[in-house]
């Protein structure tokens, strides 16, 4: 995430892992009281989802301390009373995590004590089955990622940014990323509105991508950052990703 390495945008060069939001813009304080600052070997983004649980990449590896409530990262006396800081008691990634094609790209944290719910901490339930989104559907996405490919600094405040939905054909065309990787159907590809460059980049790692509000994908990979044919890749809240998390909770509280 923040310290991943920026790699070429050419067809053939590597992808990274996604980071910060590109044409994005502040949003309200504490308006999206979900979202997770996680530390430890990098700084990545994540989302509450119950108590004690938060969701995120599972390329997010070595996280050690959760803080929630969080708007500006410096502001950490101002908001010293807004903010909820929790260490990681367990990390669960996806037991099919494939860090070389980014499949299943999503990870569970359990959190040493519950969270409590105020003004500016509360999680995001999940639903039963989340909708595959279409092409053309728009989206947004947040974190305190970069806001520009070459400025390494991250965003000292949350940013967010309306995405459009590419389908996944047309991701995988000669175009696009020419199934290098593979977009599979546990993923997302979402990017530029029109002609008006939309993305998440370096920092922006493991937040979320929200569909009509629905939590529907978490930030994996791109190629560089805002580039129109390589959109960000998410990874989607199938329905065996779904189960796969409510399974694990439920596991962990017997």
């Amino acid at each position: 995430m923040l310290f991943s390495l920026l790699w070429s945008s050419s067809l053939s060069g590597p992808v990274s892992h996604g980071a910060e939001i590109i044409g994005g813009q502040q949003v309200s304080p504490h308006s999206m009281p979900f979202m997770a600052l996680l530390e430890g070997k990098k700084i990545c983004g994540g989302i509450l989802i119950s108590t004690n649980w938060v969701l995120t990449a599972a390329h997010c590896s070595g996280i050690k301390r959760v803080s929630l409530g969080v708007h500006s990262i410096k502001s950490t006396k101002k908001e010293k009373n807004l903010r909820q800081v929790l260490e990681v008691m367990s990390s669960v990634p996806h037991p099919l995590y494939n860090k070389t094609n980014h499949i299943n790209d999503l990870m569970l944290l359990k959190l040493s004590k519950s969270a409590k719910k105020t003004k500016t901490v509360a999680w995001l339930n999940l639903g039963k089955t989340i909708k595959d989104p279409r092409g053309g559907s728009n989206c947004r996405v947040a974190g305190w990622g970069r806001t520009k490919e070459k400025v390494k600094k991250m965003s000292d405040v949350l940013m967010a940014v309306n995405v459009t939905v590419v389908d996944r054909v047309k991701c995988n065309s000669p175009d696009y990323y020419n199934s290098r990787p593979v977009i599979t159907k546990d993923m997302i590809c979402a990017g530029y509105v029109g002609n008006k460059p939309a993305d998440t980049c370096q920092g922006d790692s493991g937040g979320p991508l929200l569909c009509n509000g629905a939590l529907v994908g978490i930030t994996s990979f791109e190629r560089g950052c805002g580039q129109k044919n390589f959109p960000g890749v998410y990874a989607f809240l199938s329905k065996k990703n779904l189960n796969w998390i409510k399974k694990t909770m439920k596991k962990s509280e017997i």
